[in-house]
């Protein structure tokens, strides 16, 4: 890995841009040599769409000064965050797809499977953004990966393209929901009760997504289009509940990365294809499940915020909602349990305290574990009842009793 670094610093003596992949493509063995040679990063400023629970790496930490862009923030890089070294823009995928394609790059890093007899490079199970700032990196920088997998159909870039190549033979990052708990697999019992058969689905990770996943495998005809997909896709494949499979990342296993380079079902695409709305209000009932922190009494969701701080992203949620919304018979699906903290906290509240994720003119399906809340059509006061149906019993009457008031000094 010196040599990467090495070629960063000659052809940023001043500092610069850096392009760093996420998800499964996340340098891991790059980041560990630059934080042995911490001084390497002062002056660069690395951007990417680095996922919260599987990209740890704190970029901006890894020199006071050194900075990094990012669409989310996580518990490893808070104290970046705090300090400012970490600019946090609140963007959509799409949104932040266009910005890095009309940015230029001093350099980048882009993970790659080993080349093939055509001298392409697959970008393996990691397709989402490394294309949209490949043709607008001045030194790139390739990481010829040898647990990468050459996919049948996805995005290559050709090996000469690169101005200086490390072979790298480290783990790839991975990613497990762990046990599915029981309030999860009852709301992905619900959730699965609204996707018929051929429907297209699109699941989000966490339990709940997984899990949902995991509920549809006396399904057939499905058809998943997804900007990730985990575990739980193998088993929907090896009983041909799907057809095809769309998406930009795979994250799991090993045995997920093997599937995703021999199963013909699967295909990779970038962010550009995957989150589009014209390629998502283009299919037919599209089915996006997401999940989130809370919902208010308006259908206003929160998937960012928790005790008053900056958790998290929206990042492919709007994208989504948005999609499965113009498309005909699709269902845009926030699902969550609704409450906490063994029901002392309701997930279903009367109003969000900080700024929404998905606003009340996007009305959504909220499901709980309690029931399905289809706020679309409804009135402000026909959410609110519908909302208060599916909140913990124990926290109706005085989600009853706060709309009332909210409703009065309307």
């Amino acid at each position: 890995m010196d040599a990467a670094i090495d070629a960063l610093k000659a052809a940023m003596p001043e500092g610069g841009r850096v392009f760093i992949p996420g998800c499964a493509g996340e340098p891991l063995g790059f980041a560990d040599a630059l934080a042995r040679r911490p001084e390497a990063a002062a002056g660069l400023t690395f951007e990417g769409v680095w996922i919260p629970g599987v990209n740890r790496t704190d970029w901006a930490g890894l020199h006071d000064e050194a900075r990094a862009e990012a669409i989310f923030v996580a518990p490893e890089w808070r104290d970046s965050f705090a300090a400012g070294r970490l600019a946090f823009s609140p963007l959509t995928y799409t949104q932040v797809w266009r910005r890095l394609s009309e940015r230029a790059f001093e350099a980048g890093l882009f993970t790659v499977a080993p080349p093939g007899a055509d001298s392409l490079c697959s970008l393996g199970v990691a397709a989402d953004f490394s294309p949209a700032v490949f043709e607008r990196t001045r030194v790139r920088i390739g990481l010829i990966h040898v647990g990468m997998p050459t996919v049948r159909d996805g995005p290559t870039v050709p090996l000469d393209a690169f101005d200086v190549v490390v072979e790298v033979d480290t783990p790839l990052p991975g990613y497990g929901a762990g046990a599915i708990d029981p309030v999860s697999a009852a709301i992905a019992a619900r959730v699965a009760g609204l996707i018929p058969e051929g429907a297209t689905v699109q699941t989000g990770l966490g339990k709940i997504g997984v899990a949902t996943l995991a509920a549809l495998g006396d399904r057939r005809g499905l058809r998943v289009h997804s900007g990730m997909v985990t575990e739980p896709l193998i088993d929907l494949l090896d009983r041909d509940a799907v057809d095809a499979v769309t998406t930009g990342v795979a994250l799991g296993s090993s045995a997920l990365y093997a599937r995703a380079a021999d199963d013909p079902r699967m295909r990779f695409r970038p962010v550009g294809e995957t989150h589009a709305i014209s390629t998502l209000a283009a299919i037919p009932r599209f089915v996006a499940v997401n999940s989130a922190i809370e919902v208010d009494l308006f259908g206003q969701v929160n998937a960012e915020w928790m005790d008053g701080r900056q958790v998290s992203g929206a990042g492919g949620l709007i994208d989504f909602l948005r999609g499965a919304w113009a498309s005909d018979g699709g269902l845009p699906v926030v699902a969550l349990p609704a409450s906490t903290k063994g029901d002392a906290l309701s997930r279903i509240v009367p109003r969000l305290s900080c700024p929404p994720s998905v606003g009340r003119g996007d009305p959504v399906v909220v499901v709980t574990e309690h029931g399905v809340a289809d706020l679309r059509g409804l009135s402000i006061d026909a959410r609110a009842q519908a909302l208060i149906a599916v909140a913990s019993p124990a926290h109706r009457d005085r989600l009853a009793d706060d709309w009332s008031a909210m409703r009065q000094a309307m």
